[in-house]
């Protein structure tokens, strides 16, 4: 079966001779395999009336087990955003009902963010509607490929995910 990316790859080796081409064969599949799992995600999210940085911060709090609460922090490092960003998307999450702003009793200046009982419900219809999304994207493949191409994409990430700061 070939693919986009098969003729993208055959035009360059044609038009570029002088270039290994070869990581197009991975990585522009990688690139092409993540615009196809932002649109499934937005589509799952949007049923739940949910924009994808919300769901981001409610799955944060929710993995977090009871009583779903973090430091604002605490979410910074979860979802890779700054820190005027995540005091933002705090304030918009409150203002719809689906966070809220305690004190933190070990620490008088500060806050921690507690999912509410909506938040948990919609952070969860959520996560069962991109789960179906996703089962329908990795259909193809057998449960063995599906565990070799985690792993090896693991291996690509770990790198980043464990660079410090």
């Amino acid at each position: 079966m070939e693919d986009e990316v098969d003729r993208l790859v055959a035009a360059w080796r044609r038009e570029r001779p002088d270039l290994d081409v070869e990581p197009l064969e991975v990585l522009s599949r990688v690139s092409r395999l993540a615009r196809h799992l932002d649109r499934a995600r937005r589509l799952a999210f949007s049923e739940h009336n949910l924009e994808p940085w919300e769901f981001d911060v409610l799955t944060s709090l929710r993995r977090a087990g009871a009583p779903y609460q973090l430091s604002p922090g605490q979410l910074l490092t979860q979802t890779l955003v700054t820190s005027g960003t995540m005091t933002n998307r705090i304030d918009r999450l409150a203002k719809k009902g689906l966070v809220e702003r305690l004190p933190d009793p070990s620490d008088r200046r500060g806050v921690l963010v507690r999912l509410t009982a909506e938040g948990r419900d919609r952070a969860d219809q959520a996560l069962a509607g991109l789960l179906a999304q996703e089962r329908a994207i990795l259909a193809e493949l057998s449960r063995a490929q599906r565990g070799e191409l985690a792993g090896l994409l693991r291996q690509l990430t770990a790198p980043f995910d464990n660079i410090p700061g």
